[in-house]
This record gives structure tokens, C-alpha cells and sequence, in this order.
């Protein structure tokens, strides 16, 4: 949703609320009014803080993100994935040949 597009929709739900507290609280028609009017700037004021705040975050984390220093981790991370595989696999190839040597062993004995 496009900020604008939020304030909108804010200042709209802000303008029902104040309408039905207005109904609600007041007894006169200037009384329906001013509820209406202060509790619809609340909601806008309100709403043009959130969006504020939403674009200085995005904008912050775009600017904050060290994209070298994370590649470079992560180049370490796969060479040292790659060796550890390379070690399991080896390990893997031992197993595999001393079981092979334990069944013709053992079936030379029986």
C-alpha cells in the first residue's frame, strides 16, 4: 500500500470514528462537529507519523546493508561447506571400503 494511499484510508476511518464518538458524547451540533474535526486531524496527523516513520526505516535499512561484507562471509561459508563435504565424503568412501573388507573377511571364516 502506497503511503498516500494510507493516509487516506487513515484519515477516512478516522473521519467514521469521530462521526460515531460525536453521535455518542455530544448533545448539540457544534459538539458533533468539533469531535468530528479534532478526532479526524488526530487520525491524519496520526497517519502521516506512521507513514513517516515506515519510509525512514525502509530507507535506513537500504543504506545500512553491507552487501560486500555479507558476500565475502558467504563465500566463506561455502568453501568451508564444500570442504566439510568433501571430508564427509572421503570418510563416507573409508566406511564404506571397511565394511567391504569385513563382510569378504567374514564370510572367509565361515
Amino acid at each position: 500500500m502506497l503511503g498516500e494511499n494510507f493516509v487516506y484510508f487513515f484519515t477516512v476511518q478516522g473521519f467514521f470514528v469521530g462521526i460515531i464518538f460525536g453521535v455518542l458524547k455530544s448533545f448539540d451540533a457544534e459538539g458533533l462537529l468539533l469531535y468530528t474535526f479534532f478526532i479526524t486531524a488526530f487520525f491524519y496527523l496520526f497517519s502521516h507519523v506512521i507513514v513517516a516513520f515506515y519510509f525512514k526505516t525502509i530507507a535506513l535499512k537500504t543504506y545500512m546493508f553491507p552487501k560486500d561484507i555479507h558476500e565475502k562471509h558467504l563465500d566463506i561459508f561455502v568453501e568451508e561447506i564444500d570442504r566439510r563435504e568433501k571430508l564427509i565424503d572421503s570418510a563416507m568412501k573409508i566406511t564404506d571400503e571397511a565394511i567391504k573388507v569385513n563382510k569378504e573377511s567374514g564370510h572367509h571364516n565361515a
